[in-house]
């Protein structure tokens, strides 16, 4: 097991806020469209820092560690890119206009840590006390990742969020976005703006997002620190890099078929895991093997996406849906 000290957990904590704190307070106390420059920059500032931050890591308690952060960041980006699809469909529906759309970023990061911050605790607090976690955790992401890639040619129906549904019968929602606030007053009542009915629509996905992306990370390390550090640096830069790859999302034809193909290994790796724990003649996966796998799987899946669309220039990407009833149903190809 990692000793960590309650300093290290501090200063990490520490470290981690202040960064998001300064994306995020920098974001809220000038909204303005973010153009690309401003995007790019951000967001390779944000890698550079996670990857700096691995490397110091890894020297300080060894790299089979380091490995396992480098794998666990890697899953969790992945992931985070096809959040950020969900993200770009849910403000396409509501056709928020730009210098909105970082407030709703903010609000959907910062819930985003949270949400992933208290099912790291619960769940290290279940892998400790029953081993056979390993294996629900493993057939959670197997069927997921069957759905996934079953659904994988379809979108979220945004419109069919329970939470949206619920929100819109239960409250007076204005037509229009009043400025950017959550809260008027419309007829003499109180109402909630549509700005509003975005952000649940963003919370309900997160926390969707969250029961996925925590047993995927615990596949690869059951080390509680460097699962939320890994989930916390994926996450930092997440602003940034929605202005940056929100044009070129439609490009990346194959990213649920990835995305799939990711989970459903670390499914496997974590049933074999739970497998050897009772017999030790059960093979398990080693965290390099584990990074080289996803390496590859996305990497393939980013050039045979470019390929794809530059053969057939009319093919879009999908984020992939769970309960979608038929990819065909879409009419769209991917």
């Amino acid at each position: 097991m990692l000793e960590v000290s309650a300093l290290r957990w501090t200063l990490t904590i520490g470290l981690i806020l202040g960064l998001l704190a300064l994306d995020l307070g920098l974001a809220a106390a000038r909204p303005h469209v973010v153009k690309f420059r401003e995007a790019a920059i951000s967001s390779v500032l944000y890698v550079a820092v996670a990857i700096v931050f691995g490397l110091v890591f890894a020297a300080q308690v060894g790299w089979d560690y380091g490995a396992e952060y480098f794998a666990g960041y890697i899953v969790e980006k992945s992931l985070s890119i096809d959040n950020l699809f969900v993200f770009v469909i849910i403000m396409s529906t509501f056709a928020v206009p730009e210098k909105y759309q970082q407030k709703v970023l903010i609000f959907g990061i910062a819930l985003a840590l949270v949400l992933r911050g208290i099912f790291i605790a619960l769940g290290a607090a279940l892998l400790q006390l029953f081993s056979f976690m390993f294996l629900i955790f493993g057939l959670v992401l197997i069927v997921t990742a069957v759905q996934l890639y079953r659904h994988r040619n379809a979108d979220p129906d945004v419109h069919d969020n329970v939470l949206v549904r619920v929100a819109r019968r239960a409250l007076t929602v204005t037509k229009d976005y009043e400025d950017g606030r959550l809260f008027t007053r419309s007829a003499g009542r109180r109402a909630v703006t549509p700005l509003f009915i975005v952000l649940v629509a963003i919370g309900s996905t997160d926390l969707l997002f969250a029961l996925d992306s925590i047993p995927a990370i615990f596949g690869i390390t059951a080390e509680p620190y460097i699962v939320f550090t890994a989930n916390a640096f994926a996450l930092l830069g997440l602003r940034a890099l929605f202005f940056l790859v929100k044009g070129l999302l439609d490009r990346l034809v194959y990213l649920s078929t990835g995305l799939a193909l990711i989970l459903a290994f670390i499914g496997v790796k974590l049933v074999l895991h739970w497998g050897h724990g009772i017999d030790g003649r059960v093979p398990e996966i080693s965290t390099n093997i584990s990074l080289i796998v996803i390496a590859v799987v996305l990497t393939v899946t980013t050039i045979a996406s470019l390929i794809k669309v530059r053969r057939d220039p009319t093919a879009r990407a999908h984020a992939g849906s769970l309960t979608a009833e038929d990819p065909s149903d879409s009419g769209r190809t991917g």
